[in-house]
């Protein structure tokens, strides 16, 4: 987000205009945590993880008299524009200011991946190659005790992270929300590797599907087999940011800004086949993210 946040105060004072940023969410909107950010106040954090405005659940902003303190901030700070980085939660609290006549611009940012109409969001990259590397690790750990480990990643209700993470990292059973996986399947799968020589197995869930310890419980019942477990946790969410989503937030943040400066609001910035695009708020709320399956069952050809 850090990226995103510099992008957008780089190209508002390109343009000329003056830029403000929020602390601490909807939060601090609605109490006034407002404060001029000069180019200076966004150097050197492009290579930070998380965010130097902060971050807060508000529950709050979810009333008629929240958001409406919120509008009243921002008018009283002569802010014209307001761009939300963040997920649905945060979208849909934009669009109840686009509502009460306060443009908005919103910027795509979650580690899983799960807004619709756009392919990537802001922190994915990084959640994914963090969790990769802690496989990769934990591979290791597997080959040298010949065990079989299962490793949950964060993912309520979208598997892309654990799916893609998986995939990368070669594990032998990838257990998300949107493919349903019997465990007689993944017993069989674990006793074809035993059948060739294979001495150690990787199971990847998304935390949406069910706890990693009570998939081990129900493994080592039916096979007597040693189960680790690893749960990834909130490690996932931090660390400094892979180029390719400082490139992405980037391009997203500057594109905020210039959608604002069009005079457009109530859309968000997403990227479709490396094109940055923009759609209405209400297409994006509205539709599924649709994850693509086409990536579990290569997945599965490939851990045969």
């Amino acid at each position: 987000m850090n990226a995103a946040v510099r992008a957008a105060v780089r190209r508002a004072h390109f343009h000329e205009v003056q830029m403000f940023g929020v602390y601490h969410g909807y939060e601090g909107l609605m109490r006034g945590d407002i404060k001029e950010m000069s180019l200076g106040s966004v150097g050197d954090i492009i290579q930070r993880g998380g965010t130097i405005l902060y971050s807060a659940r508000s529950e709050a902003f979810k009333t008629e008299a929240g958001q409406q303190r919120a509008v009243e901030q921002l008018r009283a700070h002569e802010i014209e524009g307001l761009i939300v980085i963040g997920g649905d939660g945060s979208f849909r609290g934009a669009q109840k200011l686009t509502e009460k006549g306060f443009p908005t611009i919103g910027v795509p940012g979650t580690i899983d991946n799960d807004i619709p109409c756009t392919d990537f969001t802001i922190g994915f990259d990084t959640a994914l190659n963090t969790v990769v590397e802690a496989i990769d690790k934990i591979r290791d750990t597997a080959t040298s005790h010949e065990r079989t480990y299962i490793i949950e990643v964060m993912g309520r209700d979208a598997g892309d992270l654990a799916l893609w993470a998986g995939l990368a990292a070669g594990a032998e059973s990838i257990i998300i929300p949107e493919a349903s996986q019997e465990m007689d399947d993944i017993i069989e799968r674990l006793h074809a590797g035993q059948r060739r020589g294979k001495k150690h197995s990787i199971i990847i869930v998304a935390e949406g599907v069910g706890s990693a310890t009570s998939y081990a419980e129900a493994i080592t019942k039916e096979t007597g087999w040693e189960t680790r477990v690893t749960v990834l946790g909130h490690i996932q969410r931090g660390g400094s940011p892979t180029a390719m989503d400082r490139m992405l937030a980037s391009r997203m943040g500057a594109a905020a800004v210039d959608l604002l400066l069009e005079g457009k609001q109530d859309r968000m910035v997403g990227i479709q086949n490396n094109q940055i695009v923009d759609v209405d708020f209400q297409e994006a709320l509205a539709k599924k993210h649709q994850l693509d399956l086409s990536i579990y069952q290569l997945a599965r050809t490939l851990s045969i």
